[in-house]
């Protein structure tokens, strides 16, 4: 269910490159190695077998884009008033509990030990919004029509419910943050539209009839949306600084990443 990817979590440099003219000079560059970071990135769901923890590195700048998991951590998540599970490395970085199924409302603690370094983060599982159905339409963008996917929903009266959509086509993931929140939509009827964008350079994103769609859409709390949100921001430039920063993490420690305590629900459909 959990695709871990780069830009979940990563350190950004810029580098400035001199220009000379009137000659040709080869520049060596020394740059002085970043400190490496751990990224933890973990999942709590109301569903059986979902429970994971993602756990790996950041790397240098000159270093390939391999990014291996890191072996040999002690993880557990502890229920508020509960009990205290012990993931169990599957492989090397990859810890799970198919059997921990978190509960609407309680507070859940994460904890990893790993080369001496321990890093936490806390998740309420939030209440779980229906997720009423999914349709397409064709709309227009940019220069061309294109088929996007609708997620219903009816958000409950207060504010503070937040949400994340995770979209797949024909079984793909798509990488494009995709979060809201009811600021502007508290307790109304929604309907989200979820653009697409390929993470293929040669392919433009496009959802033709016959393709199936899935959507996953999930209830997170207000710091796993800061997360997002954040991550989405600084990965666009949206976030109006002059230079971009790390999303927000809810880990304590120093570690990059996020833990996320989520109901969870998925719809598919046939492109008509």
């Amino acid at each position: 269910m959990i695709n871990f990817n780069r830009a979940d979590a990563f350190l950004i440099l810029f580098l400035s490159v001199i220009l000379l003219t009137s000659c040709e000079k080869v520049i060596n560059l020394d740059l002085d190695s970043g400190e490496k970071k751990y990224v933890i990135e973990g999942v709590l769901t109301d569903q059986p077998g979902t429970t994971k923890v993602l756990i790996s590195q950041t790397k240098d700048f000159d270093e390939d884009n391999n990014f291996p998991g890191v072996p040999g951590a002690t993880v557990s998540i502890t229920e508020s008033g509960g009990t205290t599970t012990l993931l169990t490395p599957t492989s090397s970085g990859v810890y799970e509990a198919p059997n921990l199924v978190g509960v609407v409302g309680k507070d859940y603690t994460l904890s990893v030990s790993v080369n001496g370094s321990s890093f936490t983060a806390v998740s309420t599982m939030s209440t779980r919004v229906n997720l009423d159905s999914i349709f397409v339409t064709d709309e227009f963008l940019f220069t061309d029509t294109r088929k996007i996917v609708n997620a219903v929903y009816k958000d409950p009266p207060g504010r503070g419910d937040n949400y994340r959509f995770i979209q797949y086509v024909n079984r793909v993931k798509e990488n494009k943050v995709l979060v809201q929140n009811d600021d502007y939509t508290d307790g109304r009827m929604v309907t989200a539209k979820l653009f697409y964008f390929s993470d293929d350079e040669d392919d433009v994103g496009i959802i033709n009839s016959g393709d199936t769609v899935r959507i996953d859409m999930l209830c997170i709390d207000p710091a796993v949306f800061r997360y997002w949100f954040s991550l989405d921001r600084s990965a666009t430039g949206g976030s109006g600084q002059a230079t971009p920063s790390n999303p927000v993490s809810n880990l304590q420690g120093g570690a990059l990443g996020y833990f996320s305590a989520h109901t969870l629900q998925t719809k598919s459909m046939v492109v008509p």
